[in-house]
């Protein structure tokens, strides 16, 4: 299963005389960081929220905003002097940069926070509980949205996985060739020297068999199908780890890069620049992968 760290959640409650709304978004980030935002009457809620959400979210960035709307207006209570320093401050501004004032500059003062409250400042333990299941709802549909969004990054990923193990196969027909190449080689251009120096067969023939065995690459392709399959059972398995997925990405990448470096046949070299080129984009998608 692979989660995606971007997701979206909202949940709303009425409680007395006003309509509470909480909504949850959060975006790809290698630790968990929160920004909740309470109006003053929840604000003694925050640390059980908080860890709510930390519980329940694991990793990412983020922003949990949560909004009253008063039904009676009997039960709110105007700030004029909070209202007022909004008026002035963006009267200041507008005069200032010179534009045309906003009529509505008024209606855009009022609608700033703690400009209007409730009257009833104390939490209720009632208010509380539903707050609370509420962003437990938030949370859940955020989730089921990581669920949606995971699993096309999934397909995604394993699109790129399983076209690095046919490039792999790709790789066997010209294994056997580069190998009598490389030999015909060494053999033309010793036999060149031969002709101006003493050359101890016996000895030429083993530092011919050691140097040749030294670009054999069977361990790696053999450790590298090896890692692929391990990849496709991580993101296969129960529990999202993008971490995980991330260090075995980091040792595909090595066992690919090390049949570059070995293999010494242009065929061989282009397959592997393909090879790496699938593997950037893996490392793309595992960067929203929870």
């Amino acid at each position: 299963m692979a989660l995606s760290m971007t997701g979206y959640g909202k949940a709303q409650f009425t409680y007395d005389s006003h309509q509470t709304t909480i909504e949850i978004k959060s975006l790809n980030s290698k630790q968990l960081e929160v920004n909740l935002r309470l109006p003053a009457n929840y604000r003694e809620k925050e640390q059980d929220l908080r860890g709510l959400i930390a519980k329940e979210v694991g990793r990412g960035k983020v922003d949990c905003f949560v909004n009253i709307e008063n039904v009676n207006s009997s039960d709110v209570c105007i700030s004029e002097q909070i209202l007022t320093d909004y008026f002035n401050q963006f009267k200041r501004i507008a005069d200032e940069l010179q534009p045309d004032i906003p009529t509505d500059i008024f209606s855009l003062a009022a609608r700033m926070p703690d400009v209007a409250t409730s009257a009833k400042e104390e939490l209720s333990p009632e208010e509380g509980a539903l707050l609370t299941e509420a962003l437990g709802t938030a949370i859940q549909q955020l989730i089921d949205f990581r669920l949606h969004e995971g699993e096309i990054l999934k397909n995604e990923v394993l699109s790129h996985i399983y076209i690095i193990d046919q490039l792999l196969t790709d790789i066997v027909p010209f294994e056997s060739a580069r190998v009598e190449q490389l030999r015909d080689r060494l053999e033309k251009n010793i036999g060149e020297l031969a002709t101006t120096i003493q050359i101890d067969q016996n000895r030429l023939e083993q530092e011919m068999i050691f140097y040749i065995e030294k670009l054999d690459i069977t361990e790696e392709k053999v450790r590298l199908k090896k890692h692929l399959d391990y990849f496709i059972d991580t993101i296969n398995d129960e529990v999202s780890n993008g971490k995980k997925l991330g260090f075995v990405t980091q040792e595909i990448g090595r066992e690919i890069n090390t049949i570059g470096s070995k293999a010494n046949c242009f065929e061989i070299q282009q397959i592997v620049v393909r090879m790496k080129d699938e593997l950037e984009k893996i490392k793309e998608q595992l960067l929203n992968i929870l």
